[in-house]
C-alpha cells in the first residue's frame, strides 16, 4: 500500500458533505479491481455480499459466508491506499444476537482490514448497530431494497413507493442515525423520498438507485463494466463493455493456440548451445 496517500476517514467523509462534494462509492471483490478503483480516486469501496453473485454465480447474496467475505475484504483492503473500505456483513452474521454481530463485525476489522462494516435493516436492526458501534466499530446502515430480506419485502424491487412505506423508511433512517450509524445507504427508493431522508440526516446518505439528492452514489462494479449478465437494474449506468473485450481476447487466444501462432519464438526460453550439446551427449550415453 502506498503510505504517501492520505486515507479517507469518517471525518473527511463528513467534511465532503459539508463542502457539497459528492462521495464516490463502488464495490470491489478482489485486489486488482480495488487497486484500480483506488488509483482512480474512489472515495469509498464496498466489499459487498453481492460478490456471491458476481464472483461465484449464486442467484442471491444469501450464500455469502463470513469466511468468503473476510477473505475478499482483506484482498480489497490491501489494495486501498486511499479509499475507505466497508465490509458487508453477510446473511446471519449479525441477525442472531448482539454478541454474534460484534464478533463478526470485529473479524472484518481485525482480519479483513476494513474501516467499517455495513448491515441491512432499519429500526429492527438499530439495536445491532448500537451494540457494534459501542464496541468501537463504525457501522453503515442499509435500508430500502435489502437483498438479504428479499423474500420478506416482495423481491428485488423498489421500496417506499407508498406514503406508509416511505414514512417507515424515513423513520428507519432516523433510528439508524440515533443508534450511531456513521452513514446510511439507500437502495432503490424513490428519489423524492431519498431527498427527504438526506435533508433531515446529520450523517452522509449514500444512494444506490435512490436519486441524485444523496451525498454520494454507489454502483456494483460488475454492472458498470458489463460483466454481470443475469440482470441489469434500472438504476445502473454501463460505463464500459469489458465482457466484449475479454471475449474477443479469449477467442483470439483460442485461434492462436489451435492455429499454431502461439507460442512464438519470442515467448519461449532457450538453452545455451554448449549445455544442449552436453545434454545430447548425456542422452546418447
Amino acid at each position: 500500500m502506498d503510505e504517501t496517500r492520505t486515507k479517507v476517514t469518517i471525518p473527511e467523509l463528513r467534511a465532503m458533505v459539508e463542502r457539497g462534494e459528492k462521495i464516490t462509492f463502488l464495490t470491489a471483490y478482489d485486489y486488482p479491481t480495488a487497486l484500480l478503483e483506488d488509483r482512480a480516486g474512489m472515495d469509498m469501496i464496498l466489499v459487498g455480499d453481492s460478490g456471491a453473485m458476481c464472483l461465484l454465480g449464486h442467484r442471491t447474496t444469501l450464500p455469502a459466508t463470513m469466511e468468503f467475505m473476510v477473505t475478499i475484504t482483506a484482498a480489497v483492503s490491501r489494495a486501498a491506499a486511499r479509499a475507505f473500505v466497508v465490509g458487508d456483513m453477510p446473511y446471519m452474521s449479525y441477525q442472531p444476537s448482539n454478541e454474534v454481530a460484534i464478533v463478526n463485525a470485529g473479524r472484518f476489522i481485525s482480519e479483513g482490514g476494513a474501516d467499517a462494516v455495513k448491515l441491512e435493516g432499519g429500526a429492527r436492526m438499530a439495536e445491532r448497530v448500537e451494540a457494534i458501534v459501542k464496541a468501537g466499530i463504525p457501522v453503515m446502515g442499509h435500508i430500502g431494497l435489502t437483498p438479504q430480506a428479499a423474500s420478506a419485502i416482495g423481491g428485488l424491487k423498489s421500496q417506499g413507493r407508498s406514503a406508509a412505506t416511505a414514512k417507515a423508511l424515513i423513520e428507519d433512517a432516523k433510528c439508524l442515525e440515533e443508534a450511531g450509524a456513521f452513514s446510511i445507504l439507500l437502495e432503490a427508493i424513490p428519489a423524492k423520498v431519498a431527498e427527504v431522508i438526506t435533508g433531515r440526516a446529520k450523517v452522509p446518505i449514500l444512494s444506490i438507485g435512490s436519486g441524485p439528492a444523496c451525498h454520494g452514489q454507489l454502483l456494483i462494479v460488475h454492472d458498470i463494466l458489463g460483466l454481470f449478465e443475469a440482470f441489469t437494474p434500472k438504476f445502473v449506468k454501463k460505463y464500459a463493455d469489458v465482457s466484449a473485450v475479454m471475449l474477443a481476447a479469449f477467442q483470439a487466444y483460442i485461434k492462436d493456440v489451435k492455429g499454431g501462432a502461439f507460442p512464438g519464438r519470442e515467448h519461449t526460453y532457450t538453452i545455451p548451445k554448449e549445455e544442449w550439446e552436453a545434454l545430447s551427449r548425456l542422452l546418447e550415453a
